[in-house]
């Protein structure tokens, strides 16, 4: 059975249900988290509670970190949102629900090493990169602009690695190379080569940045992965992100944008 990983949800309610929708439509029934549950978003408790329902296991990203914890080195715009989403889990009146809900961020794991299917080589599930987990991104041009840092990020693996945090799908290679899945055929699916080395970025539920406002999520097999894309209500979500004066209306414009 394959599993669909998800990541970056972002308090994005909608697009949360829309590709749990999809996962469901497609019978599969293993889901994991890549982590950034929350932040940014204008529903994150909605998206805390379904990721706890309905996921395997969830990592931590730093915007969870920086719900959690301290919103160190963001920017105002997402400073502002992590104390706002902060304050959404203080408010609740219902003691055992505010704490469980806690509970679960505090459980969030940094690492998680599996084998896709129970069968095949050991993949590897961190929010960032495998070199730092939660903060670390790994960005499409760096196969051109930092190859030392994609040797040793691909040193740091066995076969597969599994990342959000970009909100940019794709298949980084130890060529070094970058594959958005428009680039890897019709069916948006890379087949893993024997010996190879590969860090696939799912994409982001919640906040895509690659120009298309879709959701992203990817299902992973043992020998490969498919990308897939999934509509939602992009304006529902922005108007509720609009309502929120503690959010700042360039996060409801960056959602249509996909950026």
């Amino acid at each position: 059975m394959p599993t669909a990983v998800i990541s970056d949800m972002h308090g994005n309610a909608e697009a949360l249900r829309a590709v749990l929708a999809d996962i469901d439509s497609r019978k599969i029934d293993r889901i994991v988290c890549l982590g950034d549950i929350i932040g940014y978003g204008p529903e994150p408790l909605e998206c805390v509670d379904l990721v706890a329902e309905r996921c395997a296991w969830s990592l931590m990203g730093n915007h969870d970190f920086g719900v959690l914890y301290e919103p160190t080195n963001f920017n105002m715009a997402a400073a502002a949102a992590a104390y706002w989403t902060r304050e959404q889990f203080d408010r609740v009146e219902d003691i055992s629900l505010r704490e469980k809900r806690y509970r679960f961020l505090g459980s969030l794991r940094v690492r998680v090493v599996e084998k896709a299917d129970g069968s095949g080589p050991p993949v590897l599930a961190v929010h960032g990169s495998p070199r730092r987990p939660i903060n670390e991104y790994i960005f499409p041009n760096d196969v051109i602009g930092a190859t030392d840092k994609i040797d040793q990020i691909m040193a740091a693996i066995d076969h597969i690695a599994v990342v959000g945090h970009t909100h940019v799908p794709g298949v980084f290679t130890s060529e070094p190379d970058f594959y958005p899945p428009e680039e890897i055929g019709a069916d948006k699916t890379y087949v893993f080569r024997e010996g190879e080395k590969a860090v696939i970025n799912v994409g982001s539920v919640g906040q895509p940045r690659d120009h298309d406002p879709r959701a992203s999520y990817a299902i992973l097999h043992p020998d490969r992965v498919q990308f897939v894309r999934v509509q939602y209500d992009v304006e529902k979500t922005a108007a509720k992100i609009r309502a929120i004066p503690e959010l700042t209306d360039w996060l409801a414009e960056r959602l249509i944008e996909g950026r």
